[in-house]
Protein backbone atom coordinates (compact mmCIF):
# COMPACT_ATOMS: atom_id res chain seq x y z
CA UNK A 1 0.00 0.00 0.00
CA UNK A 2 3.14 2.13 1.13
CA UNK A 3 4.66 1.43 -2.30
CA UNK A 4 1.57 2.00 -4.55
CA UNK A 5 1.19 5.50 -2.67
CA UNK A 6 4.56 6.45 -3.29
CA UNK A 7 4.16 5.47 -7.40
CA UNK A 8 1.05 7.83 -7.28
CA UNK A 9 2.90 10.60 -6.00
CA UNK A 10 6.24 9.95 -7.91
CA UNK A 11 3.82 10.41 -11.13
CA UNK A 12 1.27 12.95 -9.85
CA UNK A 13 4.85 14.99 -8.97
CA UNK A 14 6.46 14.01 -12.44
CA UNK A 15 3.45 14.86 -14.22
CA UNK A 16 3.22 18.47 -12.83
CA UNK A 17 7.16 18.88 -13.72
CA UNK A 18 6.28 18.27 -17.14
CA UNK A 19 3.22 20.33 -17.56
CA UNK A 20 5.11 23.45 -14.77
CA UNK A 21 8.14 23.01 -18.06
CA UNK A 22 5.82 22.93 -20.47
CA UNK A 23 4.18 26.54 -18.86
CA UNK A 24 7.46 28.16 -18.36
CA UNK A 25 9.34 27.22 -21.94
CA UNK A 26 5.73 29.22 -23.22
CA UNK A 27 6.29 32.08 -20.85
CA UNK A 28 9.58 32.73 -21.86
CA UNK A 29 8.81 32.22 -25.90
CA UNK A 30 5.80 34.71 -25.26
CA UNK A 31 8.00 37.17 -23.39
CA UNK A 32 11.04 36.70 -26.26
CA UNK A 33 8.68 37.06 -29.03
CA UNK A 34 6.97 39.71 -27.53
CA UNK A 35 10.28 41.87 -26.82
CA UNK A 36 12.14 40.92 -29.99
CA UNK A 37 10.58 40.38 -33.81
CA UNK A 38 6.99 40.60 -32.62
CA UNK A 39 7.22 44.31 -30.79
CA UNK A 40 8.05 46.79 -33.56
CA UNK A 41 7.62 50.64 -34.30
CA UNK A 42 5.36 50.87 -36.88
CA UNK A 43 5.65 54.16 -39.14
CA UNK A 44 3.28 55.42 -41.89
CA UNK A 45 0.78 52.61 -41.71
CA UNK A 46 -2.46 53.84 -40.17
CA UNK A 47 -5.56 53.64 -42.12
CA UNK A 48 -8.41 56.08 -41.57
CA UNK A 49 -9.84 52.82 -39.49
CA UNK A 50 -7.13 52.62 -37.45
CA UNK A 51 -7.45 56.68 -36.47
CA UNK A 52 -11.05 57.10 -36.62
CA UNK A 53 -11.01 57.02 -32.47
CA UNK A 54 -9.27 60.06 -32.40
CA UNK A 55 -12.18 62.03 -33.79
CA UNK A 56 -15.08 60.04 -32.01
CA UNK A 57 -13.62 60.72 -28.65
CA UNK A 58 -13.22 64.61 -28.77
CA UNK A 59 -16.65 64.69 -30.40
CA UNK A 60 -15.73 65.83 -33.86
CA UNK A 61 -16.78 62.94 -35.30
CA UNK A 62 -14.69 60.42 -37.82
CA UNK A 63 -16.52 61.63 -41.02
CA UNK A 64 -14.09 64.58 -40.92
CA UNK A 65 -11.32 62.44 -41.91
CA UNK A 66 -9.78 63.08 -45.32
CA UNK A 67 -6.50 60.70 -45.28
CA UNK A 68 -3.94 60.18 -42.40
CA UNK A 69 -0.58 62.22 -43.10
CA UNK A 70 1.93 60.64 -40.22
CA UNK A 71 1.71 57.94 -38.00
CA UNK A 72 4.22 56.59 -35.54
CA UNK A 73 3.50 53.53 -33.20
CA UNK A 74 6.33 52.54 -30.85
CA UNK A 75 6.58 48.62 -29.79
CA UNK A 76 5.34 48.22 -26.24
CA UNK A 77 8.05 48.11 -23.47
CA UNK A 78 7.84 45.17 -20.65
CA UNK A 79 6.20 47.97 -18.50
CA UNK A 80 3.71 48.99 -21.05
CA UNK A 81 5.63 52.16 -22.31
CA UNK A 82 4.57 53.28 -25.37
CA UNK A 83 4.31 56.24 -27.80
CA UNK A 84 1.67 56.91 -30.60
CA UNK A 85 0.89 60.06 -32.60
CA UNK A 86 -1.25 60.84 -35.87
CA UNK A 87 -1.49 63.64 -38.10
CA UNK A 88 -4.77 63.61 -39.63
CA UNK A 89 -5.85 65.75 -42.42
CA UNK A 90 -9.92 66.90 -42.04
CA UNK A 91 -12.43 68.15 -44.22
CA UNK A 92 -13.24 71.11 -41.87
CA UNK A 93 -13.55 72.30 -37.90
CA UNK A 94 -13.95 75.60 -36.91
CA UNK A 95 -12.79 77.83 -33.88
CA UNK A 96 -16.29 78.33 -33.01
CA UNK A 97 -17.29 75.04 -32.76
CA UNK A 98 -14.21 74.06 -30.80
CA UNK A 99 -15.46 76.68 -28.09
CA UNK A 100 -18.42 75.96 -27.61
CA UNK A 101 -17.77 72.01 -27.20
CA UNK A 102 -17.29 71.27 -23.89
CA UNK A 103 -13.52 69.75 -23.16
CA UNK A 104 -11.38 71.78 -25.28
CA UNK A 105 -8.78 74.01 -24.55
CA UNK A 106 -7.02 77.06 -26.11
CA UNK A 107 -3.54 76.62 -26.27
CA UNK A 108 -3.03 80.00 -24.20
CA UNK A 109 -5.48 79.32 -21.44
CA UNK A 110 -4.65 75.80 -19.96
CA UNK A 111 -4.98 74.36 -16.88
CA UNK A 112 -1.79 73.81 -14.97
CA UNK A 113 -2.08 69.82 -15.27
CA UNK A 114 -2.97 70.02 -18.78
CA UNK A 115 -0.46 71.92 -19.85
CA UNK A 116 2.01 70.16 -18.02
CA UNK A 117 0.57 66.98 -20.20
CA UNK A 118 1.51 69.54 -23.02
CA UNK A 119 4.46 70.09 -22.53
CA UNK A 120 5.40 66.05 -22.14
CA UNK A 121 3.91 65.70 -25.27
CA UNK A 122 5.96 68.52 -27.14
CA UNK A 123 9.08 66.59 -25.46
CA UNK A 124 8.92 63.80 -28.04
CA UNK A 125 10.06 65.62 -31.03
CA UNK A 126 13.16 63.61 -31.66
CA UNK A 127 10.62 60.42 -31.44
CA UNK A 128 8.34 62.01 -34.34
CA UNK A 129 9.64 65.00 -36.36
CA UNK A 130 6.31 65.74 -38.07
CA UNK A 131 4.69 66.44 -35.32
CA UNK A 132 4.20 70.09 -34.49
CA UNK A 133 6.21 71.64 -31.95
CA UNK A 134 3.80 74.18 -29.82
CA UNK A 135 6.44 76.96 -28.96
CA UNK A 136 6.41 77.40 -33.09
CA UNK A 137 2.49 77.31 -32.84
CA UNK A 138 0.11 80.56 -32.41
CA UNK A 139 -1.30 79.54 -29.20
CA UNK A 140 -4.48 81.10 -29.71
CA UNK A 141 -5.33 78.96 -33.36
CA UNK A 142 -4.49 75.44 -31.31
CA UNK A 143 -7.47 73.65 -29.42
CA UNK A 144 -6.15 70.52 -27.83
CA UNK A 145 -8.79 67.96 -26.13
CA UNK A 146 -7.11 66.06 -23.10
CA UNK A 147 -8.84 62.21 -23.28
CA UNK A 148 -6.84 61.32 -20.46
CA UNK A 149 -3.71 62.09 -18.39
CA UNK A 150 -1.97 59.90 -15.59
CA UNK A 151 0.01 61.25 -13.26
CA UNK A 152 2.70 60.73 -10.73
CA UNK A 153 1.07 62.59 -7.95
CA UNK A 154 0.85 66.08 -9.90
CA UNK A 155 3.46 65.41 -12.85
CA UNK A 156 1.99 63.81 -16.21
CA UNK A 157 3.71 60.53 -16.59
CA UNK A 158 1.73 59.60 -19.67
CA UNK A 159 -1.53 61.42 -21.93
CA UNK A 160 -3.77 61.04 -24.39
CA UNK A 161 -4.22 64.15 -26.06
CA UNK A 162 -5.78 65.66 -29.19
CA UNK A 163 -4.80 68.53 -30.56
CA UNK A 164 -6.96 70.61 -33.50
CA UNK A 165 -5.15 73.46 -35.76
CA UNK A 166 -8.86 74.38 -37.24
CA UNK A 167 -7.02 77.17 -39.78
CA UNK A 168 -5.03 73.83 -41.18
CA UNK A 169 -7.52 71.53 -41.17
CA UNK A 170 -5.79 69.32 -38.67
CA UNK A 171 -5.96 67.20 -35.83
CA UNK A 172 -2.72 65.33 -34.29
CA UNK A 173 -2.99 62.84 -31.63
CA UNK A 174 -0.34 62.02 -29.05
CA UNK A 175 -0.01 58.89 -26.67
CA UNK A 176 2.10 57.91 -24.42
CA UNK A 177 3.30 56.67 -21.19
CA UNK A 178 6.98 56.07 -19.43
Amino acid sequence: MKNKLYRIGKNALAIWGGISLIGIILILGYLAYSTSIGNKTIENKATISDVRFVLNWCGLGDQRIEKVLNSYESGRSFTGDYLDAYAIEISNVTEMELKNNKGWHRLDSLPKVLNDAVELANGWQYQIPWFPKMDELNPKSVYVYPWSIYCNGIDPTGTELIFVIPNDKMVYYLGTKM
